[in-house]
Order: structure tokens, then sequence, then C-alpha cells
């Protein structure tokens, strides 16, 4: 058989899994003081460390932290800005340009001065390693301390508050000198002192709210004993409030989603806000990492501001005319915006470049590509143009999906094609627009795809979003359901061969997907498939996210078994793969291991790939080259052909039990009257109720059991 009669899946593609791994850098977190420029940037063939990166005027490229340095912050397991560039005085009193990083493995924030051969530590050293995480860093107005969220896991629950740490290094030996400036709250982002240094705004939230349900800005003034007088400015429990920036000692600018969309507002001290730019469009990313910014304010005045749906633009906002005149640029995907009142840096991609770290001049309404993620990027005739499409739900509702069709220089359209739905591991979030190599391994073979934008997700507004309240499970099934439907009645894709995938949230409603009889085959990526598993197991960030997409235990126990994927086996007669990280805090490893259990004791071929030393996201080379090429194995094997990588078997038998974990006997019975219902672990708040057959967690006893 010739390569121009190859059959789909099987095209002849210079795009290896090892391409994918390694080739493109991930920038994020731009920051610009004057001529130079800083970035964190994530490199998969370091096995996935983090490095820093400073740019100088000359164009130079500086890495600034050797192996075996790793920067990151792990707050809310999802972390977000991990660093500051922070002026420091040489012996001659010129201000160099130092900068303060959180350690992805302690966790403390070091400081490295400029020239230096070695950071040093400005936090102490907890009890235990990683157990005071600190992420969202400002400057304090008089440079000597930095203001961040600190979440202290230290105690028997997590506790997070805003601190100041001095720039001196004495925090590091003296605890004490780390200032705890507002607490209470369960949540904390965006601290903000104001130009004088007089108050401090920030956003707050609690439990079971999520930053894009509910949050608000609160203001107090600032002194040594902390923040007093503090009052809420705007937000609520049906309102989210992000990003307050000062225009000067009594003006902020800020995003709000009371409209409907997060449009910008402008906020005194006292009385109301009001609307700068009314728009039935997003002017802020989605903030489910700490330190995401989508706007900035200039020296003069004006601001610049990104706003789109999901695949955001840059334009320059006059408070005076109230225009906002958009920025020309090939760039199609903007993010991360960063600005020192003149000049302005932000993270930006399209179709046919990886993200890249570029500065934008306001004045000249030019942009300049600052850093490329990928030197050398594949043949364009081999990279999909995402065709962006509105598609028909069930009863009439509105779905959004970005479809990248088989794309190859020696094959055409010959005839309705394999696909691959795609499921975002939002659930509140969204498929991006920008080039990515992993769905190119895929459509240059002869596989389609199509990502998505499942109801919930951001980018069109909180109506949209909140189609999932209640219905995960539900909601986003049908949609990704209804758009493979819709590519098959067009004569796109083959009916016979769509398969659908998902990471996280995305491998919840992949599993649950199975269920029907869409799908020839599933494959997840750490995926959910115990609901009252995910309760009981996971981070604090993400503890209470079910109240709102499913409904608060115990009174909706029914719906979370319901909904369950491991519940839900005997729906399922299609082979499965299971990809999970050992070292996952989010979906913990007991949920893929559970599922493949159940699979097997039913005989549904399926497949458990575990990765030792990987979390919630695959980050080494090895990690992410075996799970791509088992991911084109299996769809060889279901599709029927044969792809250009190692064979994947699969079974129809549970994998070997695994020991139950060692459970320590308690001191002494719990008191019922000093216990609060929130002490009490989840499962055994639940009423009486009996597993489904042959259901099992990780461990081999009963997800619920029988009491």
């Amino acid at each position: 058989m010739s390569e121009l009669s190859s059959p789909h899946g099987r095209w002849p593609s210079p795009i290896s899994a090892g391409d994918v791994a390694r080739g493109t850098l991930q920038p994020a977190f731009p920051s610009v003081r004057g001529d130079e420029v800083w970035w964190q940037e994530y490199r998969p063939a370091e096995n996935g460390r983090t490095t820093l990166v400073r740019r100088d005027a000359d164009g130079s490229v500086h890495d600034l932290l050797p192996a075996p340095w790793n920067v990151g912050t792990r707050v809310h397991e999802y972390g977000g800005r991990s660093y500051l560039p922070v002026p420091r005085r040489d012996d001659k009193a010129i201000p160099r340009m130092g900068v303060v990083f959180s350690d992805r493995d302690t966790q403390r924030l070091f400081l490295l001065e400029r020239g230096a051969r070695e950071p040093v530590p400005l936090t102490p050293e907890p009890a235990r390693q990683a157990a005071l995480r600190y992420a969202d860093p400002v400057l304090s107005v008089d440079g000597k301390q930095i203001l961040c969220v600190r979440e202290d896991h230290t105690g028997d629950d997590v506790r997070r508050a805003i601190v100041s740490v001095p720039l001196s290094g004495r925090g590091a030996q003296d605890p004490t000198a780390v200032r705890e400036l507002v607490s209470g709250a369960r949540f904390y982002a965006s601290p903000a002192p104001s130009p004088d240094g007089r108050h401090l705004a920030y956003v707050r939230w609690n439990h079971p709210r999520m930053p894009w349900d509910g949050t608000e800005l609160r203001v107090g003034e600032l002194t040594e004993a902390g923040v007093t007088g503090e009052y809420t400015l705007k937000g609520g429990v049906d309102e989210s409030v992000l990003s307050p920036t000062w225009v000067d000692e009594n003006t902020l600018y800020l995003t709000s989603d009371w409209p409907g969309f997060w449009n910008l507002y402008h906020a005194g001290l006292k009385g109301q806000a009001i609307a700068l730019y009314p728009a039935e469009e997003e002017f802020h990313e989605s903030p489910g990492r700490l330190g995401e910014r989508s706007f900035c304010v200039l020296a003069n005045g004006m601001v610049v501001t990104l706003h789109g749906d999901t695949a955001m633009r840059p334009g320059v906002y006059d408070p005076d005319t109230l225009d906002l005149v958009d920025v020309p640029t090939d760039f199609t995907s903007w993010a991360q915006i960063d600005g020192d009142g003149t000049h302005v840096v932000a993270v930006a991609a399209s179709p046919e470049h990886a993200p890249c770290v570029v500065r934008l001049d306001p004045a000249r309404r030019t942009v300049e590509v600052l850093r490329r993620s990928m030197q050398e990027a594949p043949e364009s005739a081999y990279l999909p143009v995402p065709r962006r499409e509105t598609l028909p739900g069930r009863y009439g509702a509105t779905v959004y999906a970005n479809v990248y069709p088989p794309t190859h220089p020696d094959h055409g359209d010959d005839g309705p094609a394999p696909y691959v739905v795609w499921a975002h591991g939002g659930p509140v979030g969204h498929s991006g627009r920008d080039l990515d190599l992993s769905k190119a391994y895929f459509t240059s073979r002869g596989i389609g795809v199509v990502d998505v934008d499942y109801g919930g997700s951001t980018g069109y507004g909180r109506s949209y979003r909140k189609r999932l309240h209640k219905e995960w499970g539900v909601v986003d099934v049908e949609d990704c359901a209804a758009v493979a439907r819709s590519l098959v009645a067009r004569g796109v894709a083959d009916p016979a061969r769509l398969a659908i995938r998902g990471g996280s949230a995305g491998g919840f409603t992949a599993l649950l997907a199975l269920t029907g009889d869409t799908f020839a085959c599933g494959v997840s990526y750490y995926g959910v498939a115990d609901l009252l598993g995910l309760a009981e197991t996971t981070h604090d960030f993400e503890s209470r996210f079910l109240d709102t997409l499913l409904g608060p235990l115990p009174g909706f126990v029914e719906t979370y078994r319901e909904r369950s994927p491991i519940n839900r086996i005997g729906e399922i007669d299609v082979p499965v793969l299971l990809l999970q990280g050992l070292d996952d805090p989010v979906v913990t490893p007991d949920q893929s291991f559970g599922m493949a259990t159940a699979l097997g004791e039913r005989g549904v071929p399926h497949a458990l790939l575990e990765f030792e030393g990987e979390a919630h996201g695959f980050h080494t080379e090895e990690a992410r080259v075996r799970s791509l090429e088992a991911e084109l194995a299996f769809y060889g094997k279901v599709f029927g052909f044969e792809p250009d990588v190692p064979a994947l078997e699969l079974s129809t038998s549970p994998p070997e039990p695994r020991p139950a974990p060692v459970v320590e006997e308690p001191e002494a019975p719990l008191d019922p009257h000093e216990v609060s219902e929130e002490d009490i672990p989840v499962a055994e708040r639940l009423p009486d109720v009996t597993p489904a057959a042959g259901v099992t967690a990780g461990t081999g006893e009963p997800v619920i059991k029988d009491r």
C-alpha cells in the first residue's frame, strides 16, 4: 500500500510524540520594568522544570536559575504567578532589579540579587516540607516588603492570609517577621497596595463559591498592625470581581461580571462602581490561577485591555473619549498582560504560532516578539487550522466548538474521517485556538479533533457558565455527543470511528459519555470516576466545587452516585484507556485504579497506565511521550489501523489488588457533642446506602460503606 493510499491514522507524519513533548517551551506571567522583561518558562525537555528568564535592553536573554532550581507555587494546587522583579540598590545606590520567586520543591520564597550566584531564602522553613506556600506577589510602596497570598498547611485545616515578607531576609530565621495583614476568609487573591501606601485592596471569597461564582473586593487601611477598617467595595455571592488595580490614591479599576460578562469598572473608595465600557464580551480570563491579569493602566490614564471570548485580543481604552481601539496583530489569542505604566508585555499565540512573549507599544500600536516558544515549527501544511463553529445541542441549546480537520499535504478530503472529541478540563474553562502540536500529532495522521466548549465553559458569559450548575455529567456529556453527531450528519466524521478524550474534569465527561451509544472508545487522563471519592479526597480549593456542579452533600448523595462513571460500568461496553499520575493530589490515583478494576470485572477491554512522580498533568518528557503514543496505539486498535508507535495491550481482567492502607486507631472515640458536621468525613455523613455490586475504590473497599 502506498503512502498516498494510507488509511486514516496511518498518514505519514513528521510530527512525533517526542516533538510534542519537548518541542514547545511554555512562557507564562511576563513582567516588564523599563527595557527589561522577565517571565516563567516551563521546559518539558528538562523533566518539566520551570525556570526564570530575563531579556535585557540589548535583546540578550539570560536563564536566571540553573537546574535543579524549579520555580512554581502550589497555592490552590494549580498555582499561578510565582515570582516578582524587585528593585535593589548596590553600593553606589544604583537601582538594579533582583527577583523574588517561589521554589517548587520547598515552596519557600527566595531572593536572587542581580549578579548573585545563589538565591537566599526570605521565608522560614516549616516543620513539614512545602507546608507554607506563597503566590501572587506584589511590591510594597516603600520597596522593602513583598505582599502576597500565603497558604498554610501546618495545622489540621488549610488557612490562607495576605502577608508581608521583608526583603531583608529576616523572615527566613524569624517567622514572626512575616506579618499577617489580612485573614479570616477561606481564599484571597490580588493584593494591591494604593500608590500612597495608605490602603490595601484585595479579593476574597469563601466555600462553597469558586472565584468565578462570587467574590468580594475589599479595601482597608494599611497600618503597621495590619489592615483595619475593611469594607466590601464591590462584589458578593453572585458577582465575580477580579484584579483590582489602582489608578491613583483614591480610584480603582477592576473587572466584574455583574452585567453577565466580565467588564471593566471604575470605583472610588466610596460610592457605586461605574462600568467603563459595557459590552457582551469578556475583559478578563477565567480566574483559575492566581495572578492572571487581563488589563493594565498606563501612566497617561489609558488602559490596555484584553477582550473577546475564548480568544482575547488587545485594545487601548481611552477613559476621556470612552473609545476602545483594537491593536492590529496577527496573534489571535492573548493572555497574562503586565505593564509598568509605559511598556506592556503579554503572552500571545495563534493557530500558526505557539505562545510567545511579546511587547506591545501602546502609542505606536505595534507588537514585537521577544521570545518564541517553538524555534522550528513543523511545515504549515501539516498544521490544522481550527474552524470556529456554533453547533446545535440538545433542546436547541447552542454549543461552541473548534474543529480541527485531518491535515496533510498529500491527503485531501477522501470521505468521513475518524474524529476525537476533546473535552477540556475545566469544567469551568475553555479550549484554546493557538498552535498545539498534540492536536497536530493526530490530525497529521488523518484523525480529526474537535475541541468542545460545552455548557459551563468560560468566554461566553455567566449564563453559559451556569448551564452546568447541578448538571455536571449531563450538559457536558450531551454537548460533546451532540457535536460528534453533528459532524457525522454533515458527512465529516465517521459514525463508527468516534472517540472522546479528556483530562481531569474532561476525563469525567469522557468516561460518562461512554455510557451512551455515540463513541467507539474513550481516553481519560487523570479523570474523575467516583464523585463521592472525589468529594472526600480532593484538595481544599475545589473541595466544595461539587456543591455547585452537583449539589451539596449529604442531600444530593444519590446524584453523586448516579453521575459517577464507576457506578455506570454496566453501561460501558467499549474500550477505555486510563492514564494517571501516582502523585496526583487533585484526582487521586485510586480513581483510575478503581475504574480499571470495575471494567476488568465486567470484561471490558481497557488499559491502565500509571506514571511515578507525575501529579495532576504530565510534566516529564518520558510521561508525555508514552501517554501520547499509547493514545495513538489505542485508536489504532479500536479503529483498525497500525500506527507508527509501539502496540498497546488491552486487558479484560482487573489489575492486581493493592494492599489496603494502614489506618491508625484514634486515641479516643470522638465525642459527638464536640464535633461539628464539617469535621466528619463525607462518607460518614451519608445516609445508609448499599454500593452497586462489584463497585470498588482503589483500596478494594466499597465506595460507600454499609453502615
